[in-house]
């Protein structure tokens, strides 16, 4: 048996790369010692790359330069289906999409280029309304570019974890994305009330 199923898996690098912009927030791991070293970043995808900054006082930074290996994974909607919304009998389950990568990561040293980066990320983050744009002579932007380091991964290879019902009927798998859509919105405004 093949594992994960391929009706699950997606292998179109341009749905993982809308996963990536659209959920830019990324899990970044690194290996030391046999420790996992993880740091939740957003990264943005340019020119067949991840680009990203990081506080110079984490301590997976050092780690993430001098081409070491780094895994990266992005995360989509996801949620439990009950097999009361199908239209056939079927079990519960968790419907769920993953980017998973893996690359080699390098530090970007000139300050110039973290500067512009910096910029570049805020705008595509601020997009479609641009409300906030971060200018150039910002003091507090100079002020912090020695506290910031940039880094660079070239992707090595790529995995789309797409399970979304795929394996049933064109109505369960309509149901199952309207349950994704619905169960999304409504989870966000609850959590938010108990926590926030």
């Amino acid at each position: 048996m093949n594992y994960p199923p391929k009706h699950h898996q997606d292998n179109d690098i341009n749905h993982m790369i809308e996963v990536i912009k659209t959920y830019p927030l990324a899990t970044v791991i690194s290996v030391k010692d046999n420790l996992p070293l993880i740091t939740h970043l957003p990264l943005v995808y340019e020119d067949e790359k991840l680009i990203g900054h990081i506080d110079i006082y984490n301590p997976q930074t050092e780690l993430l330069k001098n081409n070491n290996d780094v895994t990266i994974l992005f995360g989509g909607p996801q949620c439990y289906i009950s097999p009361t919304i199908y239209s056939t009998t079927q079990l519960p389950t968790w419907n769920y999409i993953k980017v998973h990568l893996k690359g080699k990561v390098k530090a970007i040293e000139s300050k110039i280029a973290l500067k512009q980066s910096l910029i570049t990320m805020t705008e595509f983050l601020e997009a479609p309304d641009h409300n906030y744009v971060l200018e150039p002579d910002n003091p507090r932007l100079d002020a912090n570019l020695n506290y910031i380091e940039m880094f660079e991964i070239s992707i090595t290879h790529w995995e789309g974890k797409f399970k979304l019902s795929q394996d049933k009927n064109p109505k369960d798998i309509r149901l199952a994305r309207e349950e994704l859509l619905r169960a999304n919105q409504e989870n966000i405004k609850q959590f938010l009330d108990k926590v926030f």
